[in-house]
């Protein structure tokens, strides 16, 4: 028998050495088991990864990102996952102390297996103040990158990345669905006629920068302002450009960037700090001297708060969902912003 295994390893051998192949690629057993932090993560996991791929979430929809609470079977989960995926930033603070219990070496910072969501995206509102006094301040800018269409688009190129990295032989598999996630995405954002005349990266580009829709409405082509093209999610945002909020918690400035809403205030005083009777008189007062009509917040927050505060500013609480699955109806990572602006278009731009 040692004889006979020899042999064929032998002829296994001589035909690498002879085709000039250099490695065997070792087929892997499906599906591959992803285990993500955030919802909406899973989601475009399981979008690029279809059949391929078993997700788990450990930070659902309605839940806060900042303040899950660590299980003896979320690291249990991560010794088993083939791959990780987080923001890579200081959002979920209690990830290391899972990756340490998990044992799993792959899905480290740097591991084939790891995967950071906001790799690539160009951060906004850097603080040089580390002071915890200021609350629960990110050293490294904003991470809540995942209400923003177009920083999704760039969570999926990580997760597909990944994705190919782990697998390679579903490589082609993981881009196409890509590509056909990077379309519907950019589809739903600016129309189908707008992304076919410039393009959706470009668009992208110009609506991070926050200068798209002037240049909309300064460049023609076929004899109309390209503005006249606009379509999608921005067309229907467009009535509350402009237009003043008051919010929760700081998880908006992506959104803020991309649908030209200004968040005025806090009701935290810091970010994570619960709002003081101080503080909240600042608000209110900050409310009625600007005319200040909406409180835009997360639903994961004390809704009687909310409510309480926007009862006394004479203001309408917008509550939404900013993550998958964090109410019926948001089932993927594009109900999320459609739910979204069902809600606050409405309200905000007649104000």
């Amino acid at each position: 028998m040692k004889k006979l295994t020899f042999k064929i390893l032998l002829v296994i051998t001589s035909l690498l050495f002879v085709t000039g192949i250099e490695k065997v690629i070792v087929a892997r057993s499906y599906p591959i088991n992803v285990v993500t932090t955030i919802s909406t993560y899973g989601n475009i996991a399981k979008i690029l990864g279809a059949q391929r791929v078993s997700v788990t979430n450990f930070c659902q929809g309605n839940e806060d990102p900042h303040f899950v609470r660590p299980k003896l079977s979320f690291s249990e989960k991560m010794a088993k996952a083939d791959l990780f995926i987080d923001t890579g930033l200081d959002l979920e603070l209690w990830v290391p102390a899972l990756q340490d219990a998990a044992g799993n070496k792959k899905i480290l910072s740097g591991g084939d297996g790891y995967v950071s969501a906001s790799r690539g995206i160009t951060l906004l509102e850097k603080i040089p103040v580390q002071d915890r006094k200021e609350g629960d301040v990110h050293i490294y800018g904003n991470p809540h990158i995942y209400n923003c269409p177009v920083c999704l688009i760039q969570v999926a190129r990580n997760i597909c990345e990944g994705l190919s990295k782990i697998d390679p032989a579903g490589k082609e598999f993981y881009e196409k669905n890509l590509k056909s996630f990077e379309e519907k995405m950019h589809n739903k954002l600016y129309g189908e006629k707008l992304v076919e005349i410039v393009g959706g990266k470009a668009l992208d580009k110009m609506a991070m920068k926050g200068n798209l829709i002037e240049f909309l409405k300064n460049q023609s082509f076929e004899g109309k302002p390209l503005i006249e093209y606009l379509g999608g999610w921005l067309k229907k945002a467009m009535p509350i450009r402009g237009k003043k909020v008051v919010a929760y918690h700081k998880n908006w400035a992506y959104f803020e960037k991309i649908f030209g809403i200004t968040v005025a205030e806090y009701i935290e005083p810091k970010p994570g700090i619960p709002p003081t009777p101080k503080h909240v008189s600042n608000v209110l007062n900050l409310m009625k001297t600007e005319k200040i009509g909406v409180i835009l917040a997360a639903n994961y927050y004390d809704k009687s708060k909310i409510q309480s505060i926007a009862q006394k500013a004479g203001a309408v609480p917008v509550i939404v969902s900013i993550a998958v699955g964090g109410e019926p109806g948001v089932n993927d990572v594009f109900d999320v912003t459609e739910k979204i602006l069902d809600k606050l278009v409405p309200v905000l731009g007649k104000r």
